[in-house]
């Protein structure tokens, strides 16, 4: 594998860790996922910082083993610069469709790559 496909695959499993109940529920393993400068654009239009999310993580959807999981579909990734990748994807839970987007930052300080950023977008019925 190259450079760029190991981190963009580094992204991507990450990505799916904080879709597990088991991260959503532990702020330590989330901890571990979020960059300290990261912000996320919601579904709902809400704007959170890293403080807020690890909060609300456990209560927002998909935190509940056995309750509504999320399911990505078609997650791609390209690398932006080195130690940046930018992931795309689609997820459906309980019904409801979103568009994702995620920036993925790798600092110097061996922590490994984190969330940057985030945002959903519902998308429509259709």
């Amino acid at each position: 594998m190259s450079v760029d496909s190991d981190s963009v695959a580094e992204a991507i499993a990450r990505e799916l860790q904080l879709m597990n109940p088991g991260v959503r529920t532990s702020r330590r393993l989330a901890d571990q996922l979020l960059d300290p400068e990261f912000v996320e654009v919601g579904a709902s239009g809400r704007r959170w910082d890293r403080e807020a999310v690890l909060s609300a993580l456990p209560d927002m959807p998909g935190g509940a083993a056995d309750g509504p999981q999320y399911e990505p579909l078609g997650m791609t990734g390209t690398v932006l610069a080195p130690g940046l990748v930018h992931l795309t994807y689609e997820t459906t839970i309980d019904g409801r469709r979103a568009r994702r987007a995620s920036i993925w930052r790798k600092l110097d300080d061996g922590s490994g790559w984190r969330m940057y950023y985030h945002q959903a977008t519902p998308v429509p019925g259709e």
